[in-house]
């Protein structure tokens, strides 16, 4: 059985920089490491292979569609985001416009660019809790420049859509969901994530 999150929660006196942060990730590259809006560090396990194959199936569908689309690009899930909050936040996929990763500068690029991405995608693995990833896209929906998430639960067979400043809203067993209008053309063929 797959284990959640384990939660480490550092004292004020002894928080990383940014800089330290990211040190940390780097030198322990086979962790995937988040740290939230009040410092505490999660560290998730490895995906089993069943729900890596399926992100990657999603990762590779964003991918084909940004690459004919050409006005973004795509970010897998072991790319770190640095939010307004000051969380530290790795979905599990991502896409930026062009236009707003170009103002970023060559070393904020480098490390956790300190950006929210346009569009996240979140997929529930079979030991995650819903809660929290339903809390995760909420802090998403209050960042600058997000614009459209997705929470994928294939245990129940939903996508939760989210948008900044509207309800939620909940599908249940689609064969596709689409990304229109923030990515024009965009249908998320669900038949192999299920």
């Amino acid at each position: 059985m797959l284990s959640s999150p384990l939660v480490v929660r550092i004292p004020p006196s002894m928080q990383m920089t940014d800089e330290q942060f990211f040190e940390f990730c780097q030198i322990n590259r086979d962790l995937r490491i988040e740290r939230n809006q009040f410092g505490e560090i999660s560290i998730m396990p490895p995906t089993g292979s069943e729900t890596g194959n399926r992100n990657f199936n999603i990762g590779g569908q964003l991918y084909v569609w940004s690459e004919q689309d050409g006005t973004g690009i795509c970010f897998d899930s072991s790319t770190g985001f640095k939010l307004s909050t000051g969380a530290e936040r790795s979905p599990d996929g991502s896409w930026i416009k062009l236009e707003r990763w170009d103002t970023l500068t060559l070393e904020q690029k480098q490390k956790f660019a300190p950006i929210c991405p346009d569009f996240i995608i979140e997929l529930r693995s079979p030991s995650d809790n819903l809660k929290p990833l339903q809390e995760k896209m909420a802090e998403y929906m209050r960042e600058p420049g997000i614009q459209l998430g997705w929470l994928i639960d294939r245990k129940h067979r939903r996508v939760y859509i989210y948008r900044p400043g509207v309800p939620g809203e909940t599908l249940e067993n689609p064969m596709t969901v689409s990304g229109e209008p923030v990515l024009p053309g965009f249908i998320l063929n669900l038949s192999k994530i299920w």
